[in-house]
C-alpha cells in the first residue's frame, strides 16, 4: 500500500496543476495551490478500523498527506489533541454538546506544529535547503524548530512586538531572526524580497502548498474523535485562515471517503474587531476581504490585515452555510477567565475568541442548544504571559500580597 496517495497540486483558481516532487509556490495566476489525492485509491486500500491500530499522531493519516516516502517524515510527536466536553460552560452558554479541541498540549505549544510538521518534511522531500517566511510569532517557532530537526536554514521574519517567548523559541532554534518594526503583512514584504535575492523556499503562509495539509489534520481528528460524525458547527480563530481552509478540505475528503456521516459542519471564522477583514467581507457578501488598515488586536495571532487565501476562506464559509464574527478583546479576556475558573483550562487569547463567539452565536440564535458544537483552541496561554493581567477584583481582599508569617484572614 502506498504511504502517501497524492497525485497532483493544483490551483482553485485557473485549475492548472502540477507535479509533486518538485518545488513549488503559488500558481502562475497568483494563487494558492492545493493537494489533490487519489480518493479512489484510499478506499480500495484503508478503512477507518485500521486508523485506530496506528501511532496516536496526525501520520495515522499519511495516505490523505502529501508526504510520498516515510523516512523524509519529520516529527516531533505531533497531532492527536484531546477534544474535551466543556460541560460547565456548556451550561453557562446554554449549549448541551460544547467541546473544545485544545492544540495548546502539542510541541511548541500551538497548532503551529501541525503545519510545520508537513510542510518541512515535504520541502525535505523536494530538496530545500533554506526558507524564509514571515511570522506573528508561534508559526515561526515551530518552523524554525522542525526546520532545525530536518536540517534546514531557516531565516524568521517578525514584528518586534511578537511575544518574547516566540522570539526566544526562534533564536534558540539557530534560524536567522530578523524583527521589524511594523505588522506581520511588513514582515511578508521583507521575505518577499529576500526570497528573490537569495532564491529562498517562501515558507509564507498558503505560498507553498503543504502547510495547509498539517493543518487539515485537526479536521480529521474531530472526525475520528466524534466517531465519523459531523458535528454541527466548528468555530476557528481567523487570521491567515490556513486552518479552517484545511479543517474544510478535510471533511470533504472524508465526505468523498464515504467515512462520515451527516452533512458538513457550519463553518465560523473568528476575528478580532481590531482586524476583521474576513467578516467585513462577509457581511458585504464578498468573495475577497480589502485590507485593514490600522489593525491593533490583543489576540496577535488573528492580526493579520489581508490574508492571501481569503477567498478559500470565505468559500468555506458560504458552502457550510457558516459565518464570521468580530469579538472585541475585553469580551475575549473575560472569556479567558471563565474558561479558566469553569473548565481549568489555560487557554490563548485567539482560542478565548472563539468562546467569546460561541456565546454571542447562541444568544443570538444562530447556535442552537441541542447542536454539537467545536471550538478551536490553538495554543496554550502560558505562550501568551503578558496578555494575562491581574485585575484587583482577582485577587483577595485590597488586592495586597500576603505575606508568609502573617497567615491568611477568612
Amino acid at each position: 500500500m502506498n504511504y502517501s496517495y497524492i497525485s497532483q497540486l493544483y490551483c482553485p483558481k485557473c485549475g492548472h496543476t502540477y507535479g509533486t516532487s518538485e518545488q513549488h509556490q503559488l500558481c502562475t495566476c497568483g494563487s494558492p495551490l492545493l493537494v489533490d489525492y487519489d480518493l479512489e485509491g484510499i478506499k480500495k486500500h484503508l478503512t477507518t478500523d485500521e486508523l485506530t491500530s496506528r501511532e496516536s499522531t496526525l501520520w495515522r493519516y499519511h495516505e490523505l498527506l502529501p508526504i510520498e516516502e516515510a523516512h523524509h517524515v519529520v516529527s516531533l510527536g505531533e497531532g492527536m489533541t484531546p477534544l474535551i466536553p466543556f460541560q460547565e460552560l456548556g451550561k453557562d452558554t446554554s449549549i448541551e454538546n460544547l467541546y473544545i479541541k485544545d492544540e495548546g498540549l502539542i510541541p511548541t505549544g500551538t497548532f503551529k506544529a501541525r503545519g510545520a510538521a508537513v510542510g518541512v518534511s515535504k520541502a525535505k522531500e523536494v530538496g530545500v535547503k533554506e526558507l524564509a517566511m514571515p511570522t506573528n510569532g508561534n508559526a515561526g517557532a515551530a518552523w524554525g524548530l522542525y526546520a532545525a530537526r530536518a536540517g534546514i536554514t531557516s531565516t524568521i521574519v517578525m514584528p518586534e512586538d511578537a511575544p518574547k517567548i516566540t522570539r526566544n523559541e526562534v533564536a534558540l532554534s539557530g534560524a536567522n531572526l530578523y524583527l521589524v518594526n511594523g505588522l506581520i503583512s511588513d514582515a511578508g514584504k521583507i521575505v518577499g524580497k529576500a526570497v528573490k535575492d537569495y532564491n529562498l523556499y517562501d515558507a509564507s503562509t498558503l505560498k507553498e502548498p503543504y502547510r495547509i495539509e498539517g493543518k487539515k489534520t485537526m479536521g480529521l481528528e474531530i472526525a475520528e474523535q466524534l466517531n465519523w460524525e459531523m458535528p454541527d458547527v466548528i468555530l476557528y480563530p481567523t487570521g491567515g485562515g490556513v486552518g479552517l481552509i484545511g479543517i474544510h478540505k478535510a471533511l470533504k475528503e472524508l465526505k468523498e471517503l464515504g467515512w462520515v456521516k451527516g452533512k458538513l459542519p457550519r463553518l465560523v471564522a473568528v476575528q478580532s474587531r481590531g482586524c476583521a477583514p474576513i467578516v467585513k467581507a462577509w457581511e458585504e457578501g464578498k468573495r475577497e476581504s480589502e485590507f485593514w488598515n490600522d489593525s491593533e488586536t490583543l489576540a496577535f495571532g488573528i492580526n493579520v490585515p489581508k490574508a492571501l487565501g481569503d477567498f478559500l476562506v470565505l468559500d468555506a464559509i458560504y458552502e457550510t452555510d457558516g459565518c464570521a464574527i468580530a469579538v472585541d478583546d475585553e469580551s475575549m479576556l473575560q472569556e479567558q477567565a471563565k474558561v479558566a475558573q469553569m473548565e481549568g483550562n489555560f487557554i490563548c487569547p485567539e482560542g478565548a475568541a472563539t468562546f467569546a463567539a460561541v456565546r454571542r452565536l447562541r444568544e443570538n440564535g444562530w447556535i442552537e442548544q441541542n447542536e454539537t458544537v467545536v471550538a478551536l483552541n490553538t495554543g496554550a496561554g502560558i505562550k501568551y504571559p503578558d496578555t494575562v493581567q491581574l485585575r484587583p477584583e482577582m485577587l483577595e481582599k485590597d488586592g495586597s500580597i500576603v505575606k508568609a508569617d502573617e497567615g491568611l484572614v477568612k
